[in-house]
């Protein structure tokens, strides 16, 4: 499995443009705010365009290559929908490893050192756990929850 597959899964969850009053984010396209990108023109935004981005800003910041299946699709949701450095220290932090925000070869060494559904399972704990300390948990919970088991899902096909 590669970034295609795991972007083609990311689209499927973030979907096309919302502006959400209630999303911090503001404007949206793609999963891709006004706010974290403020020079882009988000209406306009196109798949390829996003594809990009999330290439260049999340995948490769997570390590997506180094990581396996479907480990590697997990921490890049995460980086889109919990930010990069907290997607890192949550699997720093699976691995039982320093977090410091880094994928770094004390990382990628950990990854090979126990069962992939060891780690997938906890790290997708350690999100859960993330939400449910979020601001915007009692609006947005149970749809970021789906997105927890909607990933596990769409990871094993």
């Amino acid at each position: 499995m590669s970034f295609d597959r795991a972007f083609e899964l990311l689209i499927g969850l973030e979907g096309g443009y919302v502006n959400d009053p209630n999303d911090p984010g503001g404007e949206t396209k793609f999963g891709i705010s006004k706010r974290a990108y403020p020079a882009l023109d988000i209406v306009s935004l196109t798949a390829v365009d996003a594809k990009r981005v999330y290439r260049r800003d999340y995948w490769e910041f997570v390590s997506g290559d180094a990581l396996p299946w479907p480990l590697s699709y997990f921490v890049f949701d995460a980086a889109v929908n919990q930010g990069v450095a907290p997607a890192i220290r949550m699997l720093q932090q699976a691995l039982g490893v320093e977090a410091d925000g880094i994928v770094g070869p004390q990382t990628l060494a950990a990854v090979g050192r126990f069962p992939q559904s060891e780690v997938c399972s906890l790290f997708l704990a350690l999100r859960g756990v993330r939400y449910a300390g979020t601001h915007g948990f009692k609006h947005y919970g149970l749809g970021w929850f789906k997105r927890l088991f909607l990933a596990l899902w769409d990871a094993k096909t």
